[in-house]
């Protein structure tokens, strides 16, 4: 063999040899595919088949199960005793557990709220009602009712065919929330919890704890001045405010016509109007958490937003309300504090919210995109922290012409309320709540 030379070079393949190959090797795949998802169907339906059983257990009761296994085989790998007796401990655990799920109560259960809707610090409770439908007596049971962020748990004795049993219970209040009670479920189980068995009996109800509003004057005293309209320099042929005359033209209605005039000089004229455009007032609170110095801070800013949105909707104006994560109903003042118990602070600028919303980089981006949805405003209120640079306050004067005014809400928790212009802008520092009624006096768009 001759030095330096490398290993022989592999035999060619025919091509129809290669052809061959390729088909096996896709018929192989193919065939594994298939196999797996007919696994994948047999897996589903054998869980669906066995999920009345698997539904009871627990996680606690999974944990038994699976160190009850591992015992078991260690005890036969290495033919230790000990473990068998843990294994066999825990596995009669188990078993003893199971005669406390059996069993099955028929309730008509119900959960009433009152009242429904209260302000933030006012006592609202909460009524659970339990009525045996069956044709004998209930065994006694437990019920569980989640209530916001807690768990409450009644003791339901035996009740007799057609009777009621009654639970009252406090709902706190003492923050801006919207309360979920609900849904109420009956619990059988074992004292150790390994198994445990659910029946959901109602569907969640709703609490909604309103913010702390200030009672405001009518129209706002000044914030919105032109409640029936403000004529601008818009020509149309259709409106309240007179003009002047002009030719007629085909297509201009005849109820327009000036007969008067139209006698006098031998032509139809028709008349002219200044447009009138009703108030539209925009109301927008950034929420990113990174403008409020702390949470009262910003409790105190929804208050603010609550107060004006309020108060606005009751003079009959026009108002869109919007925050970086949602656009609140005006329809009545009700729907408007309904929807202001749901607002939460967002993430800072840049950081995605939990549900998928990335907030407004500045105030700006933040009215601009609230204005796309409603005509253009006449009023723009904007709420914010005090840790809101002034000159996003001053940036969003650029987002509208110079007929739109902008005023400016700082919430600052224990400052000195004050009234101050940065560029066009009003700013108004609101320091405790009971003082935006006399601060709102003072503001002239």
């Amino acid at each position: 063999m001759t030095a330096g030379t490398g290993a022989p070079p592999a035999p060619k393949v025919p091509s129809q040899a290669r052809i061959a190959l390729r088909s096996v090797r896709r018929s192989a795949a193919a065939s594994v595919a298939s196999t797996a998802a007919r696994l994948r169907r047999l897996g589903a339906r054998a869980a669906a088949f066995a999920e009345p059983v698997t539904s009871v257990v627990s996680a606690t009761g999974w944990l038994v199960l699976a160190v009850a296994a591992a015992s078991f085989a260690v005890a036969w790998a290495l033919g230790w005793i000990e473990l068998a007796f843990v294994g066999a401990t825990l596995l009669a655990a188990l078993l003893v557990a199971i005669p406390f799920v059996f069993g099955r109560v028929r309730y008509r259960v119900g959960v009433e709220l009152q009242p429904r809707r209260v302000v933030a610090g006012e006592r609202a409770l909460g009524r659970l009602v339990v009525e045996n439908v069956g044709e004998a007596p209930s065994v006694p049971s437990q019920l569980e009712l989640p209530v916001g962020a807690g768990l409450a748990e009644f003791v339901i004795p035996a009740i007799g065919p057609g009777d009621e049993h009654e639970e009252l219970f406090a709902v706190p209040t003492q923050r801006r929330a919207v309360i979920v009670a609900g849904p109420a479920a009956s619990v059988r189980g074992d004292q150790l919890g390994l198994l445990r068995r659910e029946v959901r009996w109602t569907d969640p109800v709703e609490l909604f704890v309103h913010p702390v509003t200030a009672r405001l004057r009518p129209s706002a005293a000044g914030l919105v001045r032109d409640l029936e309209g403000e004529i601008t320099k818009t020509i149309t042929n259709n409106d309240i405010s007179f003009h002047a005359l002009r030719a007629y033209e085909p297509g201009d209605a005849l109820r327009n016509v000036h007969w008067r005039t139209s006698a006098r000089t031998g032509q139809l004229m028709v008349r002219q109007y200044e447009e009138t455009r009703r108030s539209q007032l925009l109301l927008v609170q950034a929420t990113r958490a990174d403008h409020y110095a702390s949470e009262q801070e910003f409790e105190l800013a929804v208050s603010v937003l609550a107060s004006l949105g309020v108060q606005v909707i009751r003079d009959a104006t026009r108002l869109a309300v919007a925050t970086d994560r949602m656009t609140l109903n005006t329809a009545t003042p009700t729907a408007l504090l309904d929807d202001t118990s749901r607002i939460e602070p967002a993430a800072a600028a840049g950081e995605s919210l939990a549900v998928g919303v990335t907030p407004a980089a500045s105030l700006r981006d933040l009215v601009r995109e609230a204005a796309r949805r409603v005509p253009v405003p006449s009023v723009v209120i904007v709420v914010a922290g005090s840790l809101a640079p002034l000159a996003e306050f001053r940036a969003v004067e650029t987002v509208f012409g110079s007929d739109t005014q902008v005023i400016a809400f700082r919430a600052e928790v224990g400052a000195a309320s004050r009234i101050a212009r940065v560029g066009e802008s009003t700013v108004v520092t609101v320091g405790a709540l009971d003082e935006l009624s006399r601060l709102v006096r003072r503001v002239r768009p």
